[in-house]
């Protein structure tokens, strides 16, 4: 790696994250923005692969919120078992889809505001909708985010809110979905949780985590 001495540290870092990672976009599969939107209440505690195994099947029959509310919950959770808190996930589902009719013509709301009114919905998955489906400016902090963010020294917070605040001040607003995707990438390819890949690291000289480990 080749630093720009007219570069902050913080800079440095996002430089070589989209040089690694010039083509990250999400592992989700969807074609629609409702369709994205299940599939991120879907991910929460489940890997990207097993959403999109369900989802396939799923989205075959009931890929609108017309067709999904034509389940009852018990059928809905046949689905979705397989990806964890099935209950919670398919009254959240089944809620956001009755909204999505009732409140805003059948269409996902493409606001932020609007997205977080939605049964399952937090900040992170209204980040993801808002920026993927709408190409809007956001960054959603996931536990990749959180954690390789964290260690690099982007953001130096100990919460998903406080986090997403730190990237916010850090990295340009036309950069923050990409940065999103950079960071997802990062933690899954080199960042492990339990035993990160430091020396196989171009980031290593500037992580604040592995300065840490070397004191």
């Amino acid at each position: 790696m080749r630093y720009n001495l007219h570069m902050n540290t913080n800079e440095l870092i996002l430089s070589e994250l989209a040089r690694l990672y010039p083509d990250a976009r999400p592992a989700l599969e969807y074609r629609t923005p409702y369709e994205l939107l299940v599939a991120v209440i879907l991910s929460a505690q489940c890997t990207d692969e097993r959403v999109n195994a369900v989802t396939r099947e799923l989205f075959s029959e009931h890929a609108t919120p017309q067709a999904m509310v034509r389940l009852t919950q018990e059928e809905l959770e046949g689905y979705i078992y397989s990806c964890g808190l099935y209950h919670a996930k398919a009254k959240h589902i089944l809620s956001a889809s009755r909204d999505i009719l009732e409140k805003f013509g059948g269409s996902v709301p493409s606001t932020i505001r609007e997205l977080r009114t939605l049964s399952g919905v937090g900040q992170k998955t209204a980040n993801v909708v808002y920026s993927v489906a709408f190409g809007g400016d956001a960054i959603a902090v996931d536990t990749h985010v959180f954690r390789v963010s964290n260690r690099l020294g982007l953001a130096s917070s100990d919460t998903p809110a406080r986090t997403e605040e730190d990237l916010r001040s850090v990295i340009p607003q036309r950069d923050w979905s990409k940065a999103h995707h950079w960071l997802i990438y990062h933690g899954r390819r080199v960042c492990h949780a339990q035993r990160p890949d430091c020396a196989a690291c171009t980031l290593a000289p500037l992580c604040a985590f592995r300065a840490a480990q070397k004191e």
